[in-house]
């Protein structure tokens, strides 16, 4: 079996031999500053923006102080939304109205709020979640959909709710150090191409046979 193309902006081909425009490999469409998204993550979408990094992340601007970082392998289901630091305002004093903002002297330097967001590899992001300022998901999470993600989530849990929690750990935590020092997310495509099978339907020790030596 083989993958596709890591470069292409739509990697989905539908049977008539057109690409299928609402799905596409998010690296190759997104061109902002504050958005680091690995290899072969894919977003969907059943009304195909023309800018993905708009529709995703709204409030995620080419000023803004804070950085949206999803590794590689996600999945992206319609509706996901990842709600950043730049949508947040001040909440030390009586008032939450941002002053700041309306006066150009002050609009570009005002964010009280500069919490990153970090998604790890092989996550899935289910329809109409939603990922929160400082949200840190971890490698192989299931996010279920409409959860509501804040604050840190362990490698290949499962969560659903708001605020999302963690209702399931897919692996104990000796196969979880398993399959976090496989990595093979980062393993050359041919080795991945290799272990499909075992990838979507295998043990960890069956990927461990096309893990490079």
């Amino acid at each position: 079996m083989t993958l596709p193309d890591p470069a292409c902006p739509h990697p989905i081909t539908l049977p008539d031999g057109s690409a299928h425009k609402g799905t596409v490999f998010l690296r190759n469409v997104i061109n902002h500053p504050r958005m680091r998204i690995g290899d072969f993550t894919y977003a969907s979408d059943f009304d195909p923006p023309k800018d993905w990094a708009a529709r995703l992340a709204p409030y995620l601007f080419p000023f803004s102080q804070e950085l949206l970082t999803i590794g590689k392998f996600c999945q992206i289901a319609h509706g996901v939304r990842f709600i950043g630091s730049s949508a947040n305002h001040e909440m030390s004093g009586p008032s939450t109205f941002p002053f700041a903002v309306f006066d150009p002297e002050t609009m570009l330097g005002y964010q009280p709020d500069t919490r990153d967001m970090t998604i790890g590899h092989d996550v899935w992001l289910g329809f109409e979640a939603k990922v929160l300022a400082g949200a840190k998901i971890g490698n192989g999470v299931i996010v279920g959909a409409g959860a509501v993600v804040r604050g840190s989530i362990p490698d290949y849990a499962i969560v659903t709710g708001n605020p999302a929690r963690v209702v399931k750990m897919r692996y104990s935590p000796e196969e979880i150090a398993d399959l976090n020092a496989l990595a093979w997310w980062d393993w050359p495509l041919d080795r991945i191409a290799m272990a499909q099978k075992a990838l979507s339907t295998g043990a960890i020790n069956d990927l461990k046979v096309f893990a490079p030596q």
